[in-house]
């Protein structure tokens, strides 16, 4: 299947995006990572994971701005959902992301959110936060929900 990886970053997500990539690539995938600004259209990927860091709890402008131009494309296929929270204790404005408009308008199956620190996070049904463990690499956690984002591919 062809995969499109997309990620608004401010140079802190750029190792997530390559990471999901990465994995699916070697589950045998044909994969694109790419910036939103770089994505001309979507309508040649049967996949697509797109991923924003956050400003103050939102996602980048120019994530959601793909999200809006592409919208009847990204309904019509598979969606994956990822937000990368940079520092500050889980619970803060800096890990607080409402995207579920974005779900809505893409029918994504999943938001994920990566939180670069470590401590307590709450699941606003719509959101889930990833705290690595301290002694666990926190692409660990990338690499297994890429895993199993590959795995609903090739079950579904």
């Amino acid at each position: 299947m062809r995969v499109l990886v997309t990620i608004a970053s401010d140079g802190t997500n750029d190792a997530i995006g390559a990471r999901i990539g990465s994995v699916l690539g070697a589950r045998g995938h044909q994969v694109d990572v790419r910036t939103p600004s770089e994505v001309i259209t979507v309508d040649s990927y049967d996949i697509v994971v797109l991923g924003s860091a956050l400003d103050e709890g939102h996602w980048r402008d120019d994530a959601t701005r793909l999200v809006v131009r592409e919208v009847d494309d990204l309904s019509a296929r598979p969606v994956w959902l990822f937000s990368e929270a940079a520092g500050g204790p889980a619970g803060s404005d800096d890990t607080i992301v409402d995207v579920s408009d974005v779900m809505r308008a893409t029918h994504a199956y999943e938001h994920r959110v990566f939180v670069a620190s470590h401590g307590s996070a709450s699941d606003g049904g719509t959101m889930t936060a990833v705290l690595a463990p301290e002694d666990e690499d926190p692409l660990d956690e990338v690499d297994r929900w890429a895993i199993s984002i590959a795995d609903s591919i090739s079950s579904g």
